[in-house]
């Protein structure tokens, strides 16, 4: 029972069904519903249950649902990446994939009638999909180049796949933590970048050295992380995670995870869902009750965070061709235009990746694709695959940094369509404009923030608007986000820009602000923006 929540008249609707049913008991029961089919559902099973074991219900494409994986590290091989591609394949126009900001995968046009057959494929390769959506963990992300950069601090790889085993009993779930308040994100970062944006997650871990005490005192710095809590976003408030004063080692990362997540399970807001995540506790409460609680799940005490943290180098996106750690390899970074995956695709990733590497595929946050393992002798001939003309290596400087969430196309909660206008306007900008440096502009198609428009130099986020008194689809802007070292949040600095009017206004900030020049003088639009 948690401290607020404590009559089944004060629960909400979701933690009211919650209550009636766990929604991993829907793992049992995939048989049946694929007998009775989508229409013929309980309805609860269908739109929120389901979430347990990674298939979305989506209004907008009735009878075609996603699925979301769970990928930790962003890291599947070659035989993976096939069976996703043919369960994509199996629905033609229907199915595609995109790779989302979590290092992760989600399928689209997937039917009821196909789940058994689908789960079944899934575990003969070791996918799963369990506790992926509603009020579970989200795939726990770390650093892209894990075990490949030469100046990485920790290999994040096998920690996090201990906290996935620890969170989802090996994939086959775990009851535990399949009621927390509401969704909950992880990250655990390796390097000196912040590749996995770690301010943005309910539970993040930053590379940081501590001097040593007692017997320990004359030895070399120890290397653990410092632990940031109660980052998120959503439509009510967005917030960066702030330090806990903590400090562990990588030996303790798993067991702080358990005490984290058990404490807010037990004491999380529920009465309210839009003040239901970790940073709403920590308010209520305050930061050092909170460590203090945490501290007595662990039966031992924190030391206090190192004075600084190692996240001192500017971001990278990693497309291009890098050396690795390991003597004549490489590993290769694939732009892919906002993520977005077809079953072609999907096998033709696998195969380069077994042809020229080892088999292993990678997702970054930025929705982009690593195949690492590539021997220099391959190097030359891998690069000239025609693949990379799409996928291409080195994209131009706005498509680069390109991000989107899915829109209105598949995703009832977009008010606006996000992908196909983000790649449109980028191609006309980058016809039109000559640019120097990369410029990070993050598309969302609601307040939900999917595409993390506040991380950006320029975020847009969908909303309805009005043009000549006519309601049209639109963008509040968002600019000031970094990313990297001194990662910070940007702010709204003008709402409700009609989306046909926005590729005029876009190349106007492009030019004030990001050292943009016209191709042609005449195709300069002024506009402004107050920033007080």
């Amino acid at each position: 029972m948690t401290d607020t929540a404590t009559t089944t008249t004060s629960l909400n609707k979701f933690e009211k069904f919650k209550a009636e049913k766990d929604g991993l008991a829907v793992k049992g029961e995939i048989e049946k519903f694929a007998a009775l089919g989508w229409e013929a559902m309980d309805e609860t099973d269908r739109d929120h249950r389901l979430k347990w074991v990674g298939v979305f219900f989506r209004p907008v494409t009735p009878g075609k649902f996603m699925m979301r994986m769970r990928l930790p590290n962003g890291i599947l091989t070659s035989s993976q990446m096939r069976a996703l591609a043919g369960v994509v394949q199996r629905y033609g126009d229907d199915g595609n994939a995109d790779i989302t900001t979590r290092q992760n995968i989600q399928l689209r046009g997937i039917r009821i009638e196909d789940l058994p057959d689908i789960f079944n494929r899934f575990h003969a390769v070791g996918l799963t999909s369990v506790q992926s959506g509603m009020d579970n963990i989200r795939n726990i992300t770390g650093d892209p180049v894990a075990g490949l950069d030469a100046d990485e601090l920790y290999d994040t790889r096998e920690v996090v796949q201990q906290i996935q085993d620890m969170l989802t009993n090996k994939g086959e779930g775990n009851p535990e933590f399949t009621n927390l308040p509401r969704k909950f994100n992880i990250a655990i970062a390796g390097g000196r970048d912040n590749s996995v944006h770690a301010e943005i997650n309910d539970l993040a871990f930053v590379p940081a050295f501590k001097e040593g005490t007692g017997e320990q005192s004359s030895q070399s710095p120890i290397f653990g992380f410092n632990v940031l809590v109660g980052g998120f976003f959503s439509a009510k408030r967005c917030e960066a995670a702030i330090p806990l004063n903590a400090w562990v080692s990588p030996e303790d990362v798993v067991a702080v995870c358990r005490a984290v997540l058990e404490v807010y399970r037990d004491h999380g807001l529920r009465a309210n869902r839009q003040k239901s995540r970790l940073m709403w506790l920590i308010d209520e409460w305050g930061l050092e009750k909170f460590r203090q609680e945490v501290e007595n799940r662990l039966g031992t005490s924190l030391l206090p965070a190192a004075p600084k943290d190692e996240i001192d180098w500017e971001k990278r996106d990693h497309i291009g061709v890098y050396k690795q750690k390991q003597p004549g390899l490489n590993y290769v970074g694939l732009h892919i235009p906002v993520g977005r995956l077809y079953a072609e695709d999907m096998f033709e990733i696998a195969r380069l990746a077994e042809v020229y590497g080892s088999g292993e595929i990678r997702f970054t946050v930025e929705q982009n694709i690593i195949i690492p393992n590539i021997p220099d002798s391959r190097l030359a001939t891998f690069l000239t695959e025609p693949l990379l003309e799409r996928f291409s290596i080195d994209p131009g400087l706005l498509t680069r940094s390109l991000v989107s969430c899915t829109g209105s196309q598949f995703c009832n909660f977009a008010l606006i369509e996000t992908k196909n206008r983000a790649l449109g306007i980028i191609k006309a900008l980058e016809a039109d404009l000559i640019l120097t440096a990369n410029v990070r502009i993050h598309w969302t198609g609601c307040p939900n923030s999917c595409g993390q428009p506040q991380v950006a130099d320029i975020g847009l986020m969908g909303t309805k608007t009005r043009k000549n008194g006519k309601a049209v689809e639109g963008v509040d802007i968002y600019m000031g986000g970094k990313v990297g070292k001194d990662a910070h949040l940007g702010t709204c600095v003008i709402k409700g820009i009609p989306c046909e009017d926005l590729q005029p206004f876009l190349q106007n900030l492009l030019i004030e602000h990001f050292g943009a020049k016209p191709k042609q003088e005449a195709l300069v639009t002024h506009w402004s923006i107050d920033h007080n």
